[in-house]
């Protein structure tokens, strides 16, 4: 990576380290969003000695052969005093057991042995671990076991549109930034020209750096195409039949057919029926459920689609999981959503609300931040609200409302006259933000800056 991009999860890092007894850190999520590059540099700043082993590297092969002899070892008879010391001693002789070492083994997901033994390393040896992969093909492995306790887990997502306004040093004017309409126009200008640039390229690092390095658009898209690429060469060879395959090459395309739909209540009332009805009709009337419901879960555990759950008339307690789907990307959301063939104003109305779910996202991952089973819409009478949440630090509940342009949500507008929500938060394109009681409006891309 040609250029240091500032991550924010970068602190929880140092949050892990700093705690005691603090087990191994284990980071997930999709291929290049940039866990290797960010655990190494951790690696070489908070500590003295570092082991690196790569599984799916020559090293990492010969790493796994020692570990099966070693275990045939000791299962006809030889004695080890502390056979996971002797096992990375192989692996690097001027291994030094102690706290200022730690061991990096990426792309973890390439042995179900060696993750399940990560409780042994954290216990038997001084030294801190660190386990990483996109953990591809473990939700197809059922030897893959859940590493209860002795784990600090981190999912890694792609850039944030605040990870990528300190990316090209925007971020002062976006924090000093009058949320309501105080500030001065050409900052709001300037913001919003940034943010319709990250909902065309999402937050990749490796699209980033292609944009500061020369603000082609054309030449991020190659980019992304490259990572969609790699993406799907490297998922052939964890189906186990074409049909399989078929059918998870064609989810994108009819996902993206589901986001752009404008009402979000699905006839089926279930995600996996209402795809599966797309990709029969589209494509192959040869699928079936459980193909299609496999292929989703593929996506889901790789990283590339987050679910939305849904609340009954806005029933906290009336909740239905997995209602709903989203790119966890906007480039990737931007390119598919334009293969379908949409509208200018259908495109920019589905990215938005995938850049406000990727944001109620991010902070679900914040302890204390908002009740569980979100992101998530809800239903109101006959309408919809965009998004439905419960702030557990004021317990006070949300009604979002993501507009392109400046239509206003009736339905949202309904429910928080009728005390269904306490406040109503529009997020909205071409705005400059205003506040009446207790209706908040904000431009789009400061929907960071919320407190919920």
């Amino acid at each position: 990576m040609s250029r240091d991009l500032k991550r924010t999860v970068y602190d929880r890092f140092w949050e892990w380290k700093q705690r005691s007894n603090h087990g191994t850190l284990e980071i997930s999520g999709a291929r290049q969003v940039g866990k290797t590059y960010l655990v190494n540099k951790f690696a070489d700043e908070a500590y003295a000695r570092k082991v690196y082993i790569n599984l799916q590297s020559l090293d990492g092969e010969l790493f796994l052969e020692r570990y099966h002899n070693l275990v045939n070892e000791m299962k006809n008879g030889k004695r080890m005093e502390n056979p996971l010391r002797e096992l990375l001693l192989w692996q690097e002789p001027s291994f030094v057991d102690a706290d200022d070492t730690v061991v990096i083994i990426d792309e973890i997901q390439e042995s179900a042995e060696i993750y399940n033994r990560i409780r042994e390393f954290t216990r038997t040896l001084k030294s801190d671990f660190i386990v990483t992969g996109s953990y591809l093909g473990r939700i197809l492995n059922r030897e893959f076991k859940y590493s209860a306790g002795d784990t600090f887990s981190i999912e890694l997502y792609t850039l944030s549109f605040e990870e990528f306004l300190m990316a090209a040093g925007k971020y002062e004017e976006f924090i000093e930034l009058d949320l309501f309409g105080a500030g001065e126009d050409h900052i709001y200008k300037e913001l919003d020209d940034l943010y319709r640039v990250y909902c065309q390229i999402g937050g990749y690092p490796a699209v980033v750096l292609k944009y500061l390095e020369n603000s082609s658009l054309e030449e991020c898209q190659e980019e992304l195409l490259r990572i969609i690429r790699l993406f799907t060469n490297e998922s052939r060879r964890y189906f186990e039949d074409i049909l399989d395959y078929e059918a998870y090459t064609n989810l994108f395309c009819s996902i993206a057919r589901l986001l752009a739909k404008e009402k979000k209540g699905l006839e089926e009332d279930s995600f996996s029926e209402e795809l599966k009805g797309i990709i029969t009709k589209e494509y192959s009337s040869n699928l079936s459920k459980a193909s299609v419901n496999r292929a989703i879960d593929w996506l889901y555990s790789s990283g590339i689609v987050g679910f939305a759950g849904k609340v009954i008339n806005c029933n906290l307690l009336d909740f239905r999981a997995k209602a709903r789907c989203y790119f966890m990307d906007t480039g990737l959301a931007s390119y598919f959503i334009q293969q379908i063939g949409c509208s200018e104003a259908e495109l920019a109305g589905a990215v938005s609300e995938t850049f406000v779910y990727l944001d109620l996202k991010r902070r679900m991952d914040r302890p204390g931040s908002l009740s569980f089973e979100m992101p998530a819409f809800a239903t109101y009478g006959n309408g919809e609200l965009d998004f439905f949440t419960k702030s557990l630090r004021t317990g006070k509940i949300y009604g979002i409302e993501v507009k392109a342009g400046k239509n206003a949500g009736k339905t949202a507008a309904r429910a928080l006259k009728e005390g269904k929500i306490d406040i109503l938060l529009y997020v909205k394109g071409n705005t400059h933000g205003g506040k009446e009681g207790n209706i908040y409006t904000v431009p789009i891309y400061g929907i960071s800056r919320v407190a919920l």
